[in-house]
């Protein structure tokens, strides 16, 4: 998903993409990963407790400070390079939280006065991973993390009983293999909460998309309806008058249509609709608005042209409606379209040309169909 938040600017931003990353989802990735090695920070300052307190090996305790470290500097120059975009999971969320069960484990033998505090790093480390770790990273986590702890407790039991007492290591290791299994739980719960709200966001998306096709798209020939052309043509007037260019605004009436719908249906007239709809569309420039403005009427938009070019464009559109059959069963089966023709004047306003356009389609309709009228 992707990230919508606004990136930090200034000092600020500079610094987040020095140490983070430019790309908003490596950010987030590393952003994660940095919280996540807190953890790590709180081990190491454990061990340098332990250490001072004369309360473990110092060898030991050493390698293990040196190997977490060690492994915070893999990750962080893995994802700050990209180099874990090769992985199928980017956020490496399963190698880290594998590393983490095994160094607290490790760290479980090590520093035997405090082990019992580390055993609740064991499930934090469950909580980075409750969005990106799947069911069966999960199992595999809490699986090898009991049975390693398991076996950690049982061997330190066994051979130094005196500072790992059996009683209590057995205490310990029910506690491990209770709570784990618990944080899976509720972690698939999360999932699915999260994956209803994504579902119900998606659907939500749809239907918002549906509504807004609905109120821009005329349902049956698939073009712009009346209110999301006038949208149109109120900005192509201001692009025309930045520009300076002509804009010319043509108002088309099918002929005789009501004779179509009397004679064969409503159903054949809403078929010669569409496929006038297609054949004039694919008559014009891609800069070119068909728009279906109401019944057999359709509303052209033609940027960059003025009356006489709209002129020829719709002589065009007259031309390949010549060679359509746009009535199956009807003998000839073809139709034509009256059209008046308004090219825009400085400081008139989309209405104005409008009723200029529709005067001269009445025009061209009165003078006998199938031509043109230009506005004087």
């Amino acid at each position: 998903m992707a990230d919508r938040r606004a990136p930090p600017s200034g000092a600020t931003g500079a610094l987040a993409r020095l140490v983070l990353d430019d790309d908003p989802r490596q950010q987030i990735r590393i952003a994660r990963s940095l919280t996540s090695m807190l953890m790590y920070v709180v081990c190491l300052g454990i061990a340098e407790y332990c250490l001072q307190q004369d309360m473990a090996d110092r060898t030991a305790t050493r390698l293990l400070q040196c190997s977490m470290i060690g492994w915070m500097a893999v990750v962080y120059g893995t994802l700050r390079s990209g180099l874990n975009l090769r992985f199928a999971d980017p956020s490496l969320t399963f190698i880290q939280i594998m590393a983490a069960g095994g160094c607290i484990t490790i760290a479980y033998a090590i520093f035997a006065p405090v082990r019992g505090a580390l055993l609740m790093l064991l499930a934090l480390t469950l909580v980075f991973g409750i969005f990106n770790l799947d069911r069966l990273g999960r199992r595999i986590y809490n699986s090898c993390v009991v049975i390693g702890s398991g076996l950690t407790m049982f061997t330190l039991s066994h051979f130094s009983p005196a500072t790992h007492p059996p009683e209590v290591e057995t205490v310990h290791f029910v506690l491990t293999a209770t709570i784990l299994p618990i944080m899976g739980m509720l972690s698939d719960q999360l999932r699915a909460i999260r994956s209803r709200l994504h579902a119900q966001r998606d659907e939500l998306e749809a239907a918002l998309a549906r509504i807004h096709e609905l109120a821009t798209v005329d349902e049956l020939t698939q073009l712009p309806n009346r209110r999301h052309a006038g949208e149109l043509f109120a900005h192509m007037t201001r692009h025309a008058e930045r520009k300076g260019s002509p804009l010319t605004v043509c108002m088309l009436d099918l002929d005789h249509f009501k004779r179509i719908n009397d004679s064969f249906g409503h159903s054949a007239g809403d078929a010669v609709l569409v496929r006038f709809a297609e054949t004039a569309s694919a008559s014009l420039r891609d800069s070119d608005v068909i728009a279906r403005w109401g019944g057999e009427e359709f509303l052209v938009l033609l940027p960059d042209s003025d009356a006489r070019q709209a002129d020829l464009t719709l002589m065009r559109v007259r031309e390949a409606l010549a060679g359509q059959r746009l009535l199956a069963n009807a003998e000839g089966g073809t139709v034509t379209f009256s059209a008046g023709l308004a090219q825009m004047r400085a400081g008139e306003s989309p209405e104005q040309a409008l009723e200029r356009a529709d005067f001269a389609l009445y025009r061209a309709k009165s003078e006998g169909r199938n031509r043109s009228v230009i506005s004087g």
